[in-house]
């Protein structure tokens, strides 16, 4: 998902944003011969991810910029704990430095959050999933995060799944037209392999999802008491998932009900960037 092209082409706009005619006060303040070396140290707590972001917002500044990344994807570290070191052009290295810290912090912090949901859900049978809810331009690094936090991926986009949502069934109803009956034609002109979830908000709308032959029936905002009756009316014969207003109190309950998946919208859309900071060693 995450690959080197993409990774160079959002690093690389995001580098282009950040000093469109160049580094103003490194080129005026720094001998273009001066060399630095630099360490990214972690100010808290937290799970790593984005090390090859990381180094690509160097190596895109300056091919000449050696980076090791000492950490891995999903590693736990400690404040104080130094997580990557970089050597080579002064000016490159500092003109490179905010845009690898924002993906990185950001990246990191999705994988920090996400790891504290998985732990929160040890010992059931559920798994932790993302959501769309993500920053534009940015999904494949924040999933990738996801992945290093422990977590899982939902669909990656429109073209990759059915989805049918409320507003999806809303125009259905509107229109007239059978639920169950729709479902079925739309698998007739669906490859087989294409996975078919749909989303209900009552009980009453289960039995109609199940006959048209769904593959996962996601259960929106239900209380516990509904999830059990849910699990208990699809009896197998569909995955469930559940989904909306998880946090990080509750989803223990939620796994707790026998769920298959529980996917969480805040792992992107609501995560704090870590506090990591890059220090030029002074010796």
């Amino acid at each position: 998902m995450l690959t080197p092209a993409h990774i160079a082409r959002v690093v690389g706009a995001a580098l282009e944003e950040d000093a469109p005619w160049g580094d103003l006060t490194s080129t005026a303040l720094l001998p273009a011969e001066a060399t630095a070396t630099a360490d990214l140290v972690a100010h808290e707590r937290g799970v790593f991810s984005g090390g090859e972001v990381f180094a690509a917002a160097f190596g895109l500044t300056d091919p000449t910029i050696e980076v090791d990344v000492h950490v891995g994807e999903g590693d736990e570290f400690a404040p104080a704990d130094v997580l990557a070191s970089v050597s080579g052009s002064a000016r490159g290295i500092l003109t490179a430095e905010r845009v690898a810290l924002n993906f990185t912090q950001r990246m990191s912090g999705i994988a920090t959050m996400t790891a504290a949901y998985v732990r929160a859900i040890e010992g059931s049978t559920a798994r932790i999933v993302d959501t769309r809810k993500t920053t534009p331009g940015l999904r494949a690094f924040e999933r990738h995060a996801v992945l290093s936090g422990g977590g899982r991926n939902h669909r990656f986009s429109l073209s990759d799944a059915v989805m049918a949502k409320d507003n999806h069934l809303a125009v259905l109803q509107r229109s007239g037209a059978d639920v169950a009956t729709a479902l079925r034609d739309a698998l007739v002109r669906l490859p087989h392999t294409t996975h078919v979830v749909v989303e209900v908000d009552r009980l009453d709308q289960i039995p109609a999802v199940l006959d048209g032959g769904a593959h996962t029936v996601l259960l929106d905002n239900f209380s516990l008491d509904d999830l059990r009756a849910g699990i208990a009316l699809i009896a197998g014969r569909a995955q469930v998932e559940a989904s909306g207003g998880v946090t990080l109190e509750t989803v223990a309950d939620i796994a707790a009900t026998g769920v298959d998946v529980i996917s969480v919208g805040a792992l992107t859309h609501s995560v704090l960037a870590l506090d990591l900071g890059l220090d030029v060693r002074i010796d």
